[in-house]
């Protein structure tokens, strides 16, 4: 008894939180943790002198990040001594193992390491001191969990103590906190891997409990050797059976008076909760129960027993007859019940002889009211009619190793103290003066009879699962309710470990009430609990069953569900998981963690690749792939050298090991991407030169370097690779963006497709993080990354439904696998630049300034225009006088030229040039009359000159009167105009909402209603209160803020209200989801011409159309006040991932994307909380239907596309903007899709056999040598099969042949290319239906594994025909079985004996060789299926 307390009260565990405990239960998994070493722990020097024994350990606690809650058991390592190093120790070794096994499997539960120094002061008093702490990832996001792996890990440790945690500030991801510090060269060391050994044992382990190998486990063997870790390999104690009799309860002072005490104490505190008396009578003991289970210190090895206790006079009544009785009107029959009696024999099979193992005693009162407290019959909604639940006493027995029959009495407990179910006990009588005997009974007894059978029993209790792991399984997923949430247990108790719901249907199943809809409180006189805590017999996982006490066989949650909803009148949707299998965001592509190795780093320095160098011409400096980066943005915006020129430098490109069933390696690729807002961006082909050395060296992955392709098809292999710069500077930026760009490199990645030069068939995509750009003052920095270029294939496979189809997540129909084809060899470079001071124009002003719009003082209207422009004004709208002629053009040519004999009104506009010449003509004979008329003679003509002259000016003075007369009325309103007309400029991109105020001033001493009348369907009032405010929040603008601002009717423009002399700020946002003439990299699916290496410059941004918007604000007398002409400058937006998708023409694209969790995304903002907000998409073309749904907290975010796919060979790109604000006003993710339409071919064949079609092919305008090229060359295959000219205009066939080498449904590539042009000239999308043969015989062989000599066997086949035939040999499997011959003759009748030559493979395990007998035409005959056994 002494052994199982200490064991038990040292190993008692905080719950889960109770929202992580209420979440659907999922299988436990087992994980086996090694801390090994502590590096550079930070002791202070003055700790070491004030404290004597010093000491260092670490401990380990889980802690929930969501809702900030530390769970389970604190574990705390052996202490190891510092003294000896006592000047800072570089290293303390500790390599102790720790095991456990959790079902919360969620990313964000998380294991918290602390490392404690412990010293006695001078008084010999103990002091602890936290010297850090570390956050060790047990589980991770992504699909793939990298605890999958045993490799030694690193984890960094940060200042503080643990329970900063529990700070509000502190959110996912934590790591990424500005207020946490790492520790300089502090680290811990650890491996963490599952362990799959330790299932077998999970019932001796409670779930979320730390434990160390080196610690004894009641129930284990002790381990074998000298390391002493029982866990690592457990193995159980053998078990025997204890069959208990005779069992009864004895209560004190009497059954009668105890149970009258009971209920009144249960009735005051209904009267408390309810307010109204309840009468006595009316309440009932509906089942006095009895939960016993075998319990070894840690928890309940099984599922306690559930079993009905009667008093000790019903034992004679018939079986039929009730349990319950009324207690109030019994007294009289029932003052002899002075027991409670189990009338059958328990047995339970999996005792222990251990000192910790126990068999616990749980008695439980069941109560029910079945009617109200006026005596009539409650509604089912009462709270008075709900059943409810105590445990009244409990009791502990621990056997004696040596025991094996006897009879036992054991006192019974109660009270506040910890039990094993851990939950609130009814109270015991208070503490006297009596003797330690009469304690003893006082609380009650309960008595037995034991038998200790040591013979193993093959059957399992009823109830019970197979098998202590199966057992376990159905201990953690007791019955749930339909519409009750589950309990909170409240924080000071311990967790709940296995309550039990037993076997033994009672009558309180039939009889028991519905669910409650409210959680009932107790008092804590009768149950010592204080109010507002849960029912006592709730534990984490249960629902609160106040109304129905659900037994192991009867679980109606489900029925009751359904009986609930069957009174509907409408048709329910049920939740179904749509066909279109979901496509993971941002696992299409992958970034290596590793960098290159030394022998790869020798193979590119002897290659002779250009050397990237800084402005000083120094070699940029070189950083790892694998070294952390801290960004700070106050770094980047000091940065003198505020030009950055990003450098691409492709290398090599180099296949992995793969299979023979890989397709053929390409000779030439050339690759596609988009770098920030730059035009997307398409290389040139390149060579794949292999290099001589690749298989000398240690380097396996580096075997070809890129080389470029001359134009008459040569390549040179002295200058490799191929570079591409972008220069991002303060000429290419936008007031403000410079934070952006810096963002952009921290936080995005960049993807690059990979496409074969030669068949244009996409290879496969890379990725590569851009944070190792960010200089941070440096120079010039560089980094060399070797990526995988990762092939995404979609195979449609019969569908698999697995479970209840009406549940979430149920139907698979679609297996998407990812092929790793190669590895990019690629240098990234940022090369620093001096600039020039930037002249800012007055149109581009910083984003906090031109947010307000003013039309006071600011228009286009300067004075008439009659100043000089650049001469300083001394007084605002001084004007000079200019000629008309020099002003108006129109005026000029009317001025200058005679008037034709007959004509009437103005010469054109067009004859001005020829006006202004005979103008100069006139000057010039003017001057020579002037001079030539002082001699003599010369007079008469002077006057006549003269005379000319006045005829002329006068004429000119009407013409201008006239003219003047006709344009007045024009002129002076287009100068009015421009007086109330403001002119601004916004710079917008794709799905970001541009927010500005105008502030409108009514400049009249009247009030007007003014009408707002907008252009521009992409120009937008902003109409409602609560955008405007969060519009305003985001660009921290002050401005008044109004409710009901707008007057709105309908479908006709808004109103607003303007007092005189006032000025109201308007709210607009422009926003636009159409995309402008950007150019696009689709040189795969259209036909594609080579291009030149300098084509186009990277400097210039995309070429983006400028768009306008007009807002005319006109008063109720239809005259305007003001006028805004908005202009629009479009900049290509960044696009965070490429998705291309290959459909048949003229059909529906249904897709679905899967969101990874919403904090991870590039875009999301950091420091809120980690609850999932509402997801908003929108695309860029209407016509396309893309939506989302909200499946609930913790569900999966998708994004569902159903596209209309055009005619062959038209590729459809369109935008897919993602939104977690509810204005949509800042994208989180902009996705590029590309559909390319092709043209279907359906084909249905059988695995293993050669099947025949023609396809059409039709000649073009001129002569062309193409070749056919397949995605799949091993199963389908051309004729002709190279190149092979094309006529014009002409039509020939294409024989396909389709040889697969699996069943299954899959889609197959087939590209027909222009030879010398490399151009695309058809392209066909083969939809493969394959259906397995039929096997007629089977064989077993079994072989070693791990790389040794394989094996050489025989089988026969006999010829069914009475002639010769002729047969082909094929494997599914070529790599691993191979021929003697691959085709042979047999006569009629006869048998042939077939070589089998069997390879060996590394790993071990099992597989399934088809060997096809094929006739001549390479149609099946036979199959044989061959099972190898690699042992």
């Amino acid at each position: 008894m002494h052994d199982w307390r200490r064991i038990f009260d040292q190993n008692l565990l905080v719950p889960p939180h109770p929202q992580r405990a209420r979440q659907p239960a999922k299988e436990s998994t087992a994980f086996h943790c090694v801390l090994k070493w502590l590096d550079g722990p930070q002791i202070k020097q003055g700790v070491l002198e004030l404290l004597s024994e010093v000491g260092c350990h670490l401990r380990v606690s889980l802690f929930d990040v969501t809702y900030r809650h530390f769970f389970g058991r604190t574990w705390k390592s052996s202490s190891r001594p510092t003294e000896p190093l006592s000047r800072q120790p570089a290293r303390i070794v500790f390599n102790e193992p720790l095991y456990f096994h959790t079902s919360l499997n969620h990313p964000h539960v998380v294991a918290v390491v602390e490392v404690v120094v412990e010293g006695r002061r001078r008084d010999g008093t103990l002091q602890t001191l936290s010297c850090g702490f570390g956050i060790l990832r047990i589980f991770s996001p992504k699909p793939e969990s990298p605890t999958s792996t045993s490799q030694d890990k690193r984890l960094r440790l940060y200042h503080g103590s643990p329970r900063a945690l529990l700070h509000p500030l502190l959110q996912d991801p934590i790591e990424q906190n500005k207020h946490m510090t790492l520790i300089e060269n502090c680290s811990l060391q650890y491996t963490l891997r599952p362990h799959p050994l330790l299932e077998p044992v999970f019932h001796l382990l409670p779930e979320n409990l730390l434990v160390s190998g080196l610690q004894q486990i009641p129930g284990l063997l002790p381990a074998h050797g000298e390391s002493g870790d029982a866990l690592r390999k457990p193995r159980l104690q053998k078990s025997l059976t204890c069959y208990l009799d005779d069992v009864f309860f004895t209560l004190y002072p009497s059954l009668e008076k105890f149970e009258e005490e009971l209920l009144e104490l249960v009735i005051s505190d209904r009267f408390r909760e309810a307010g109204s008396p309840l009468d006595f009578g009316a309440l009932e003991i509906l089942e006095r129960r009895l939960c016993v289970g075998v319990h070894n210190g840690l928890g309940f090895v099984q599922r306690p027993q559930v079993l009905v206790l009667v008093p000790e006079l019903e034992v004679a009544l018939t079986r039929s007859a009730s349990f319950s009785r009324k207690v109030g009107s019994s007294s009289k029959a029932s003052s002899g019940n002075q027991a409670l009696v189990l009338r059958s024999r328990l047995r339970l099979p999996e005792m222990v002889r251990h000192p910790a193992f126990a068999i616990v005693f749980q008695l439980e009162y069941v109560f029910n009211s079945p009617s109200g407290a006026d005596g009539n019959a409650a509604s089912l909604t009462s709270l008075s009619s709900l059943a409810c639940m105590h445990m009244v006493r409990w009791a502990v027995w621990n056997p004696s190793l040596e025991a094996i029959s006897g009879r036992v009495m054991l006192p019974l407990q109660g009270g506040i103290q910890s039990n094993p179910s851990h939950c609130l006990v009814y109270k015991v009588p208070p503490a006297s003066k009596s003797s330690e005997e009469v304690k003893q009974v006082e609380s009650g007894t309960v008595q037995f009879q034991y038998l200790l059978s040591p013979e193993e029993h093959p059957d399992i209790p009823t109830g019970n699962a197979s098998g202590p792991k199966a057992e376990r399984r159905s201990f953690r997923k007791p019955p749930a309710s339909p519409s009750n949430p589950p309990a909170s247990p409240p924080q000071g108790l311990i967790a709940p470990q296995d309550s039990p719901v037993g076997p033994g249907l009672s009558l309180s199943q039939l009889a028991a009430s519905p669910p409650s809809p409210a959680p009932r409180h107790r008092s804590a006189k009768p149950s010592s609990r204080p109010p507002g805590s849960p029912a006592p017999s709730l534990v984490p996982g249960e629902f609160p069953l106040e109304g129905r006490i659900s037994h192991l066989e009867a679980d109606l949650s489900q029925t009751a569900l359904a009986l609930g909803t069957s009174a509907a009148d409408h048709l329910q949707e049920l939740p179904f998981t749509p066909v279109h299998a979901p496509i993971i965001a941002g696992t299409q592509t992958r970034s290596s963690g590793g960098k290159l190795s030394r022998a790869s780093l020798a193979l590119l320095q002897s290659a002779g690749f250009p050397e990237i160098l800084d402005a000083n011409k120094q070699p940029a400096e070189a950083v790892s792939p694998t070294d952390p980066v801290k960004f700070s943005p106050q770094k980047e915006e000091s940065d003198c050298l505020q030009g950055n020129e990003i450098v691409l430098q492709f290398l090599a490109f180099s296949r992995v090991p793969q299979d023979e069933q890989a397709a053929p390696w390409p000779q030439t690729v050339y690759f596609t991407f988009q770098f920030y807002r730059f035009p997307p961006e398409t290389t040139p082909r390149l060579q794949l030169v292999e290099l001589a050395d690749a298989g000398k060296s240690g380097s396996a992955s580096l075997s070809h370097i890129l080389a470029q392709i001359q134009k008459d098809g040569s390549f040179d292999a002295g200058s490799p690779g191929f570079q591409r710069k972008y220069l991002v500077d303060p000429g290419f930026l936008r007031p403000g963006e410079q934070c952006w760009f810096a963002r952009y490199l921290a936080m995005q990645t960049l993807q690059i497709d990979v496409w074969d030069g030669d068949s244009l068939l996409l290879v496969g995509s890379a990725a590569v993080q851009l944070k190792h750009l960010l200089r941070q003052g440096r120079p010039a920095v560089q980094v060399s990354h070797e990526l995988e270029v990762v092939a995404t294939e979609y195979e449609q496979d019969a569908m698999v439904v697995s479970g209840d189809v009406t549940r979430f997540g149920c139907v698979k129909p679609i297996d998407i696998r990812t092929v790793v084809k190669g590895q990019l060899h690629l240098t990234l470079a940022n090369v620093g630049h001096l600039c020039e001071q930037r002249v800012g124009s007055p149109s581009s002003l910083p984003p906090s300034r031109s947010r307000v719009i003013s039309n006071d003082g600011v228009s286009g209207f300067t004075g008439g225009s009659l100043l000089t422009p650049g001469v300083p004004r001394p007084v605002k709208n001084v004007v000079q006088a200019q000629k008309l002629a020099d002003v108006d053009s129109g005026l000029a040519a009317l001025l200058f030229t005679p008037p034709r004999p007959g004509a009437r009104g103005p010469l054109g506009v067009g004859q001005e040039g020829d006006a202004v010449r005979r103008r100069k003509l006139e000057r010039m004979r003017a001057v020579r009359l002037r001079e030539c008329g002082s001699e003599p003679g010369r007079r008469g003509l002077g006057a006549l000159t003269q005379q000319s002259l006045h005829a002329q000016h006068t004429r000119d003075l009407q013409v201008i009167a006239a003219y003047r007369e006709r344009t007045k009325a024009e002129s002076i309103a287009s100068a009015l105009s421009m007086a109330i007309t403001t002119q601004h400029t916004i710079h917008a991109a794709l799905g970001a909402a541009e927010f500005f105020e105008f502030a409108l001033r009514n400049p009249h001493n009247a009030q007007h209603t003014v009408t707002i009348e907008i252009d521009n369907p992409e120009l937008s009032l902003i109409l409602d209160s609560q955008e405007w405010r969060y519009f305003k929040d985001i660009a921290d603008l002050h401005t008044p803020l109004e409710e009901d601002m707008f007057h709105l009717r309908g479908n006709l423009a808004p109103q607003l209200f303007l007092r005189p002399r006032e000025t109201a700020h308007i709210p607009f946002k422009f926003q636009t989801f159409s995309v402008g003439p950007q150019a696009t990299a689709q040189a795969s699916a259209e036909l594609r011409s080579e291009k030149d290496t300098d084509a186009r410059s990277p400097r210039k941004s995309s070429t983006m159309p400028t768009k306008h918007a007009k807002v005319l604000f006109r008063a109720g007398s239809g005259k305007p006040l003001a006028v805004l002409c908005l202009t629009v400058e479009l900049q290509p937006h960044v696009v965070d991932q490429v998705f291309r998708f290959y459909h048949p023409e003229l059909t529906f694209l249904k897709k679905a994307i899967r969101l990874p969790p919403w904090h991870t995304l590039p875009g999301a903002p950091v420091g809120t909380s980690s609850e999932d907000p509402p997801l908003h998409v929108r695309c860029s073309d209407p016509n396309i239907i893309c939506e989302t749904q909200n499946m609930g907290p913790g569900e999966p975010r998708d994004v569902f596309l159903k596209v209309a796919s055009g005619p062959s060979p038209e590729v459809k790109d369109f935008f897919v903007i993602i939104y977690v604000d509810r204005w949509l006003a800042t994208p989180v993710q902009t996705w590029q899709v590309h559909l390319h339409s092709l043209q279907r071919v359906d084909v249905s064949c059988i695995t293993g056999q050669r099947t025949r079609l023609a396809l059409v092919l039709r000649g073009t305008q001129t002569v062309r040598r193409v070749q056919a090229f397949s995605s799949h060359p091993q199963e389908l295959t051309t004729d002709p099969r190279g190149v092979f000219v094309l006529p014009p205009h002409g039509v020939q066939d294409l024989h396909v042949s389709v040889r697969p080498r699996r069943p299954g449904s899959r889609f197959v590539n087939l590209h027909l290319v222009d030879a010398d042009a490399h151009q695309l000239v058809a392209s066909w999308l083969l939809c493969l239906s394959c259906r397995p043969p039929l096997i007629s015989k089977a064989f077993e062989i079994k072989l070693p594994a791990g790389g040794g000599r394989g094996a050489n066997k025989r089988i026969t086949y006999t010829n069914p025909y009475p002639s010769w035939r002729a047969y082909r040999l094929l494997s599914d499997h070529p790599h691993l079985l191979q021929f003697k011959e691959d085709a042979f003759q047999v006569g009629g009748g006869e048998t042939y004996t077939i070589g089998l030559q069997f390879a060996s493979r590394q790993r071990a395990g099992e597989e399934e060789i088809l060997i096809y007998i094929n006739d001549h035409e390479d149609k099946n005959e036979e199959t044989f299926c061959v099972k190898v056994i690699y042992q």
